[in-house]
């Protein structure tokens, strides 16, 4: 009998008890984006006391326990009277109540990032512990907070100068799986922070390290640019990038644009609304693009530059642009309380309309510089138009009506359709006919490549396109490349980057990697590519074998077999390549899905991901070595 349901099955929450039940619907979930979350949502209340003329000041501290941090600024300080409608002090109800803040009224800020009003109270619902301190009239105030409840009344704890707030927390380890922050992203928050408000100055101090870095940048995001350029190791097309500050009077809102076309493959735009980074880009990106879409065209067609033979699209247009957009406006509508995407809809109109007449009138007064940008357009569209042309793409269907369409060295599955195949891209013909015989033929496709394929970081696009193992590779995936793609053509539900454990076979890896995020990013993007996991040595104990990937799971292998069998024989073979392991082993430990062990790739920071891998794979020799001096215990099987 189905059990009866009554108004005694309804649950009602009060208070922050809905954060801690469901915390993913504040923060997004209880991984390290999530955990770093709280230490955005304080320094989002803290930039905006300064974003607003109040605080010129900003200091994060990650105390030793790397557990832990305070967050202070000089702004004016959280208001400590009496709220009339709950008897309670104003900065316990910010604290303590969801929706609580002095952002939803004009006046008390013109712009902000914490709108929400959650902000405070989420980070405090979320922390075993949490003290606010407010600096105002003279006087220093503080309270204390576990779990969300107070666990003190607000007190004057002694006098003070000046003004201002500091908040301590450390988040609950009952909620989140790992507490650890990571220092190196919390100061590249704090970096750039300091890049979008300009003569704002950050200081962190890294108590696990014994470090303290201070972030101050007078030219703003034209210094930001210019430290993309140099990360990306991204040559300009000419020399000076066009800024744009412009403040549009019926919305209260502010635009600082700085943005430069470049010789790269792809468009590269970072984006902020009131200092908050929208990675999902939304109506202000959407009015850019619109904006300098309608500027280019309107100049070409000014001035009779439209190529014969090729037509340019946007898309072409765009290549090579990196940007900074900072946008600030009095009331944005974020999709979220991750704040990641803008939604606010006539802001497209309003950025599109500051953005088109201010190009275009650069453009036609940089006649020189103007031309150099239309000719790199006209250079995208044809080299679209050649991929296009060289690099048709088949479908599964086709494909097994005429072999003839792919690459000679594909060993291709029997399977229809793409569901449940996988594509293995292995290192050698050696291992790839150990692969082609352990494999299973009807799900399981191999591709040998020879050698080390093609650095694309440091190629220009036509040499990508003549490299012969990336268009096999094209070829065989079927799905396109670049500005052709369509994942629906894809040919295999997996492709898993096969290569030897060791420093070559890492190499190989990652200028595969490379290749996948710089020019097929939605195959990483949606769970596509895998890195498999061959081992590196086999260890026979007695009548047992063990299996270990690197020299740390060998040795830990070996322990516990001489703890646990004490003097039985040990045996311990190190492959010196996957074409050295008999077909049935390379299936039972790397081919076999009961068995074997895979990586999924997946990009949980696109900002730093598209930073080290210009570091690792750019032109720049000696960004590569600050890298790995940076992480020499990381490093030691790196062969770069």
């Amino acid at each position: 009998m189905a059990k009866s349901y009554t108004a005694k099955d309804i649950t009602v929450l009060e208070g922050l008890d809905p954060v801690r039940r469901r915390p993913g619907m504040y923060i997004g979930g209880v991984g390290p984006p999530g955990l770093h979350h709280l230490v955005w949502e304080i320094l989002d209340n803290a930039v905006d006391e300064a974003m607003n003329g109040h605080a010129s000041h900003i200091g994060v501290t990650l105390h030793a326990d790397g557990a832990s941090v305070t967050i202070t600024d000089d702004g004016r300080g959280i208001p400590v009277d009496t709220y009339k409608k709950s008897k309670r002090s104003a900065l316990e109800v910010i604290f303590t109540t969801l929706h609580a803040g002095g952002k939803f009224e004009h006046g008390t800020y013109r712009t902000a990032g914490g709108l929400h009003g959650v902000g405070a109270s989420v980070v405090n619902a979320l922390s075993k512990e949490l003290v606010a301190t407010s600096k105002r009239d003279g006087a220093r105030w503080e309270q204390r907070f576990t779990q969300g409840q107070p666990a003190s009344t607000l007190r004057r704890v002694g006098a003070a100068r000046g003004t201002g707030t500091t908040v301590f927390f450390r988040p609950d380890a009952t909620i989140f799986p790992k507490t650890t922050f990571d220092a190196n992203l919390i100061a590249e928050r704090l970096d750039i922070t300091s890049y979008l408000h300009k003569g704002l100055q950050v200081v962190f101090k890294n108590q696990t390290a014994g470090q303290t870095q201070v972030f101050r940048h007078e030219g703003g995001i034209a210094d930001y640019l210019r430290r993309i350029l140099d990360d990306r190791s991204a040559r300009p097309v000419h020399d000076v990038p066009f800024t744009l500050t412009r403040d549009h009077e019926p919305s209260s809102s502010r635009l600082d644009l700085v943005l430069q076309w470049t010789e790269s493959t792809d468009e590269h735009l970072r984006s902020y609304v009131n200092g908050i980074p929208t990675g999902s880009g939304g109506t202000h990106e959407n009015g850019l693009r619109a904006g300098i879409g309608k500027a280019i065209r309107n100049f070409i067609d000014t001035h009779g530059l439209t190529p014969k033979g090729v037509t340019l699209t946007t898309d072409d247009i765009r290549e090579g642009i990196i940007g900074v957009l900072s946008l600030l406006v009095p009331e944005p509508q974020f999709q979220g309380q991750t704040k990641d995407r803008l939604n606010n809809p006539e802001l497209m109109v309003v950025v599109d309309g500051l953005v088109r007449p201010a190009l275009e009138h650069w453009l036609n007064h940089n006649i020189s510089v103007a031309e150099a940008v239309v000719a790199r357009i006209i250079l995208a569209a044809r080299a679209r138009a050649a991929s296009r042309a060289a690099q048709q793409a088949v479908s599964r269907k086709s494909a097994t009506s005429n072999r003839l369409n792919l690459p000679g060295k594909l060993s291709d599955c029997t399977a229809p359709g793409s569901a449940g195949s996988e594509l293995f891209i292995v290192e050698g013909d050696s291992a790839g006919g150990s692969a082609k015989q352990g494999r299973d033929r009807v799900h399981q496709a191999i591709l040998p490549l020879r050698g080390k394929v093609l650095n694309v970081e440091s190629a220009p696009l036509a040499k990508v396109l003549e490299n012969k193992e990336l268009a096999d590779l094209v070829t065989a995936l079927g799905c396109g490349l670049g500005k052709n793609f369509e994942l629906s053509r894809l040919r295999y539900d997996r492709i898993i980057i096969l290569a030897d454990a060791d420093a070559d076979g890492n190499h190989i890896a990652t200028l595969l990697l490379t290749f996948f995020y710089r020019y097929l990013p939605k195959l990483i993007a949606n769970g596509k590519v895998y890195l498999a996991q061959p081992p590196l040595y086999r260890i026979d104990a007695g009548k047992q074998t063990f299996w270990a990937l690197d020299d740390g799971q060998r040795d830990a292998v070996l322990a516990t077999i001489e703890q646990d069998n004490g003097r039985v024989r040990t045996e311990v073979t190190r492959f010196k390549g996957l074409g050295e392991m008999m077909p049935k082993i390379l299936w039972e430990t790397t081919l076999n899905p009961e068995t074997r062990r895979l990586l999924r790739v997946g990009i949980a920071d696109q900002i730093r991901t598209d930073s080290v891998i210009a570091d690792l794979m750019g032109r720049d020799a000696s960004a590569r070595f600050r890298f790995i001096m940076d992480r020499a215990e990381e490093a030691e099987a790196l062969d770069l």
